[in-house]
């Protein structure tokens, strides 16, 4: 089987753009990484692509190896009209639930954009309250949109690159293998060295998990 080049990986998502930029003119799409880790910040990432210098290869960050990512994520910074990244830390999370956290940071990350959008497509199925402009929620926006998708890469390999500082300073914890999300050998590991406070404590407490006396 002829393997597919970056452009037509692409194509559907920029001919969905391309549909929403002749309605709307300037457009951003949203998008998260790391609503599901034990520890860490949630990465949100906004995104105005330039239709003039597209960015092929995009696509659903999870469906790209992650040298794929690290190469896009230079391109998008590169050519995009405008982007913004936030980081949402723990002590926001178990301030608020990760899903209140969330949404905080993609209105952060929208209202912190160089331009102005005229609509701002958020992947998933709900948009965050008090933006000031019309707002879509799209499921699964980031296989859909060009725009979510350069959103999701934005956010995947920051928050990536985030842990593997952590890893560095706290190597005991193996973050750069699992990047913090609840596996077997993070359980052991939190166990065996107890928690630090980039850990979600809300997460450790719902799942029925608390290091006693660590």
């Amino acid at each position: 089987m002829k393997r597919r080049s970056d452009e037509e990986i692409s194509a559907p998502l920029y001919a969905y753009d391309t549909a929403i930029r002749a309605e709307y003119g300037c457009f951003a799409g949203v998008d998260e990484a790391g609503r599901g880790p034990l520890c860490g910040p949630v990465c949100v990432a906004a995104c105005i692509l330039d239709p003039e210098h597209p960015v092929y290869g995009i696509n659903d960050s999870k469906k790209l190896t992650e040298k794929k990512r690290e190469a896009l994520f230079g391109e998008i910074i590169e050519k995009a009209l405008a982007y913004k990244i936030v980081f949402v830390g723990p002590e926001i999370i178990d301030r608020d639930n990760i899903l209140n956290a969330t949404m905080g940071g993609m209105r952060q990350a929208v209202e912190e954009l160089d331009i102005v959008p005229n609509l701002v497509l958020i992947d998933g199925n709900r948009t965050p309250a008090g933006l000031t402009m019309p707002a879509q929620p799209v499921v699964k926006g980031d296989a859909t949109s060009a725009s979510i998708g350069a959103a999701s890469v934005l956010a995947k390999v920051s928050r990536d690159r985030y842990m593997l500082e952590l890893d560095r300073q706290y190597p005991q914890y193996q973050l750069a293998k699992h990047k913090g999300y609840p596996t077997k050998l993070h359980y052991e590991l939190i166990a065996q060295y107890g928690i630090q406070p980039f850990y979600r404590r809300s997460f450790l407490k719902k799942q029925g998990y608390w290091p006693e006396g660590k």
